[in-house]
């Protein structure tokens, strides 16, 4: 499903081959890719970034709503500063699971959570019933960002990815009024 969102700054978009130079300086940081789940190796260069994006857009059009993978663009300058998320966490696939990655020179001006916002607005608006995030314990920067979205500690757990990872939850009840 195509989804367009717009915050005060940002558009949330479906990904695009042209995004590949840009999105590279997400998926292929170090500092991003070490964070990843499931563990991801980081991105090496434009023609594999090119290759995970048209995987991601062939696979955009068959995943059941509010499931996908968009970019996160600046409005200002029409900058691609970050990707998001949402999809089935593994081994059973009921809880849908809401990620986030920015680059690391967007990082600490509020886009994240901006972004993050729209997205769970209009994944409850698409009767999602609750989203979980789940972050390695101490990835304090998406911990972080788990609590400002809203979202709630629930435990932690070594059931998705094989990993230690401590999970939160938003539910459309948690939203602000």
């Amino acid at each position: 499903m195509d989804i367009s969102l717009t915050t005060d700054r940002l558009i949330i978009r479906d990904w695009s081959i042209d995004d590949a130079e840009q999105a590279l300086e997400i998926y292929g940081s170090p500092e991003v890719a070490r964070w990843l789940t499931p563990a991801m190796d980081r991105v090496g260069d434009v023609a594999a970034m090119r290759s995970v994006l048209q995987a991601w857009q062939e696979a955009q059009p068959n995943l059941p709503v509010p499931r996908g993978r968009w970019a996160v663009q600046r409005k200002e300058d029409d900058a691609v500063v970050g990707g998001l998320g949402i999809r089935l966490l593994p081994p059973y696939e009921d809880d849908l699971e809401m990620s986030w990655q920015l680059a690391p020179g967007a990082w600490g001006k509020g886009y994240a959570v901006e972004a993050g916002r729209a997205l769970i607005a209009w994944a409850f608006a698409q009767d999602a019933e609750e989203l979980f995030a789940v972050a390695r314990p101490n990835n304090v920067r998406a911990i972080s960002m788990a609590k400002r979205l809203g979202m709630e500690w629930v435990g932690e757990t070594t059931k998705y990815y094989g990993l230690s990872l401590q999970v939160y939850r938003i539910r459309p009840s948690d939203l602000p009024g």
